[in-house]
């Protein structure tokens, strides 16, 4: 049974990155009208909650659109698992490690990173819960988890969110009406704070990991 899902989650992933290989050469140019609206702004808060001096996990990092906000004083180590996203996002990482992985299969050791971070990137996650079983293995004890994502909105706009749900997972593997703060506490994440912003559209999420849930822990399928 594990082996059938394993195999059935690399299919998924398989799916998806072809999905954003397709997509990477015209990325950037797409999200530009985002990025200069709110995006940008919006990721440098993100990246604020991170402790400084500390070392940090980018998952999902796509074309690099974080790396400029890196600050100098906490290492960063990047990783993607699309190959033509990560291709571009080298040309911007200077002496950033890039590390091709999905975020439900990271190639780290337990407790190596003192926090994590993503933005826009659990929306298309294959398998969420087991990401954040990840994260919560390889972020040590106590440390922090910081999302930007765009979520299923409370009141009737959830449901124009279902209805697009249909058609985005199909066309890009993007989903519209996840529960993304409730996926990451039903992990065993602790959550700190939840910023709510574009008329509820986007969470900023705050998240820690609790100690008795840290450590090498082994995920349960």
């Amino acid at each position: 049974m594990v082996r059938r899902q394993l195999l059935n989650l690399a299919a998924s992933n398989n799916n998806q990155t072809m999905v954003y290989d397709r997509l990477a050469k015209r990325y950037d140019r797409l999200m530009a009208p985002l990025e200069r609206l709110f995006l940008a702004r919006w990721r440098r808060e993100a990246i604020r909650f991170l402790p400084s001096g500390s070392t940090v996990l980018e998952v999902g990092a796509g074309t690099g659109a974080n790396f400029a906000n890196y600050p100098a004083e906490t290492h960063f180590v990047a990783s993607e698992p699309a190959t033509e996203m990560i291709g571009r996002a080298s040309e911007r990482a200077g002496a950033i490690r890039l590390v091709q992985a999905s975020v439900e299969d990271l190639p780290f050791a337990s407790s190596t990173f003192d926090a994590a971070f993503a933005t826009l990137v659990f929306c298309s996650v294959c398998d969420p819960s087991r990401g954040f079983h990840e994260l919560r293995r390889v972020v040590r004890p106590g440390g922090s988890i910081v999302l930007l994502e765009h979520v299923r909105p409370d009141g009737p706009l959830g449901y124009a969110f279902d209805a697009i749900n249909v058609v985005s997972t199909r066309l890009i593997e993007d989903h519209f009406n996840r529960r993304t703060a409730d996926t990451a506490r039903a992990a065993g994440l602790k959550i700190i704070e939840i910023r709510r912003m574009g008329f509820g559209v986007f969470n900023l999420i705050i998240l820690s990991v609790p100690p008795a849930l840290a450590g090498g822990e082994s995920l349960m399928l």
